[in-house]
């Protein structure tokens, strides 16, 4: 009786060992990073995309998820994609080899949460242009996740901080993109060009007094470095959600139409939250020190339409065509 026991309970072991080994064989194990920390508003919301996936493809595939760019900077992450060493990401998109995607960070093109989600969605002709520039990097773009507007952070209050015609005299930190460089350049300030993570550093180290190409929300992780905050909303910050062309192309029909759908749905709740995840994290950084240089509605037009004529012009000449087109139709809407 007792050996019977024993042979249909290692019968049992054996076909359970068969079933989870059979599985990780028909399974397809997939890379995917992101910017933040693990159990940040991104890691949360991506989470809950692969149990989605994972639920309606009877766990077909494995994600690995890879958070606070373990797997490189977005830059090179990008190029990673490009290549297949990874199969999907969250982030910003690099201009690097293509200055045309300067497009995606247009300076002043949105001015408030409304007219972002429509420009900055899966169906806006803005998205499907920057998805054409991708896919000549073997990247399909599936959609998007609503970051924040980027504002300035610094270590010391600049003079007249709502006039961009007056000099700072200070050194910023700017994301390696010809759209933030310009920017600053206008707002005042002296760019240097540096990524995000050697951004930190720059503060410390005095090499820098302050950094733009962020907001409130990433700010608020330089706790005791950063002194005040200027929400210039200079850009509207939209990390998209990419993969490997080769990786799309290897889907059936239904599950290219899964992962798209599922995007949206990701993006549409992000959307529903995120102004007021916003505010939050202005007052995070208040909370921490930060004083919030609040800047009036003049003062923002100010900035606004000196970037426009200032700037639009010479991203139009890197851009080509495509820049004015979006941008007509963008104007034609607000």
């Amino acid at each position: 009786m007792k050996k019977a026991s024993i042979i249909l309970i290692l019968s049992f072991v054996i076909v359970a060992f068969c079933n989870n080994a059979m599985c990780a064989e028909t399974s397809e194990r997939w890379k995917i990073g992101h910017l933040r920390s693990s159990g940040s508003a991104i890691d949360k919301d991506l989470h809950l995309f692969i149990e989605q996936i994972r639920e309606k493809t009877d766990n077909k595939f494995i994600f690995d998820v890879y958070s606070g760019n373990r797997l490189g900077d977005y830059s090179v992450v990008q190029e990673r994609v490009s290549f297949g060493e990874v199969e999907l990401y969250v982030g910003p998109i690099s201009t690097s080899i293509d200055k045309r995607l300067i497009l995606a960070t247009t300076p002043y093109l949105v001015n408030s949460w409304a007219e972002a989600e429509k420009v900055y969605s899966q169906d806006s002709e803005l998205f499907q242009t920057i998805a054409n520039f991708l896919k000549e990097q073997n990247i399909k773009l599936l959609g998007g996740w609503p970051v924040y507007f980027g504002g300035i952070a610094l270590t010391e209050k600049p003079p007249q901080p709502g006039n961009p015609d007056i000099s700072k005299g200070m050194i910023i930190r700017v994301p390696p993109i010809q759209s933030f460089i310009l920017t600053a350049k206008q707002l005042g300030y002296t760019p240097y060009p540096i990524t995000w993570t050697y951004a930190k550093m720059g503060l410390k180290t005095g090499m820098v007094a302050g950094i733009i190409g962020g907001g409130a929300e990433g700010y608020a992780g330089l706790k005791g470095l950063v002194q005040y905050y200027i929400p210039v909303k200079d850009h509207f910050e939209y990390w998209f959600v990419y993969m490997n062309m080769d990786t799309w192309n290897g889907l059936s029909e239904q599950e290219k139409d899964l992962f798209v759908t599922t995007v949206k749905e990701m993006e549409t709740r992000r959307y529903s939250v995120a102004e007021t995840q916003e505010k939050e994290s202005l007052l995070q950084l208040k909370k921490q020190g930060t004083e919030i240089i609040e800047l009036s509605e003049a003062e923002l037009t100010a900035m606004r339409k000196k970037i426009q004529q200032n700037v639009w012009p010479i991203l139009e000449k890197e851009i080509g065509s495509d820049f004015g087109r979006i941008v007509s139709g963008v104007k034609d809407s607000q």
